[in-house]
């Protein structure tokens, strides 16, 4: 025990949540901001199973299958009407692998006739680039996860920041105390977000992996009918960043 107060860096704690909980989390793909999106030339009743790997980092944990539907949901931040310069994501006239699907192209778009956003994206899907098949190897820039509309689970997510605004509480001015730095932003909660099935049988405090979007953990309020998840960390690691800065001065 320090004889001593001492202060450990933020990133430096995230950087070992991430270590430990790359190795032990299960992935699963889920959508917190959903769009959705219409294969129109995937059969109306059709639903394949698709292998998903648990774990990369371990072998042992296996693997699952995931429903494919023609009506699915992506991120909202995975479609762009106008793109700004590499980015790789969907776009009209353009292409993307579905993790551990296939490949599609926007073809068109739906909009609110009021707000003229866009709320549904039609696309077409190459039947031959399944994964694992023999054209699977087919490359496109870029890959983005998807839940299949008519299985996902509907539950609510909350996205955990930083609780305080300043790093060292020990900075305070003059006359502030800790309250006046309370991060109001430091949680944000989506009640309508898309999971994949595999979390239906999720226990209190399980830990996942959020494919592309960070690491999170069932709340002991979850239920069956309603799960909630907390985000425990997301995938972006500063600290990594920093030792490799180091390394290079």
């Amino acid at each position: 025990m320090a004889k001593r107060d001492s202060i450990v860096d933020l990133a430096l704690l995230e950087h070992c949540v991430r270590e430990e909980l790359n190795k032990t989390a299960r992935r699963v793909m889920a959508v917190l901001r959903p769009l959705k999106v219409v294969i129109d030339n995937y059969p109306p009743d059709q639903v394949e199973e698709m292998t998903a790997i648990n774990n990369p980092e371990d072998p042992t944990m296996g693997v699952r299958k995931i429903a494919f539907s023609r009506e699915l949901y992506i991120e909202r931040d995975d479609f762009r009407e106008d793109p700004p310069k590499k980015y790789f994501r969907l776009q009209p006239g353009g292409e993307v692998r579905l993790r551990y699907a296939y490949i599609v192209k926007c073809v068109s778009v739906r909009k609110d006739p009021i707000t003229q956003e866009v709320v549904e994206v039609h696309c077409t899907y190459d039947p031959e680039t399944r994964s694992g098949s023999s054209q699977s190897d087919r490359k496109v820039k870029g890959t983005i996860h998807w839940v299949s509309a008519g299985h996902a689970l509907c539950g609510e997510v909350r996205l955990y920041d930083n609780l305080f605004l300043k790093e060292n509480l020990n900075d305070l001015g003059e006359g502030e105390n800790f309250l006046d730095a309370l991060n109001p932003n430091s949680v944000e909660v989506l009640e309508r977000c898309y999971l994949e099935p595999a979390l239906k049988d999720a226990q209190p405090l399980d830990r996942f992996q959020f494919e592309r979007l960070g690491y999170f953990c069932i709340d002991k309020d979850s239920t069956p009918d309603k799960i909630k998840v907390n985000r425990t960390v997301t995938l972006r690691d500063t600290w990594a960043k920093i030792e490799k800065a180091d390394q290079r001065a």
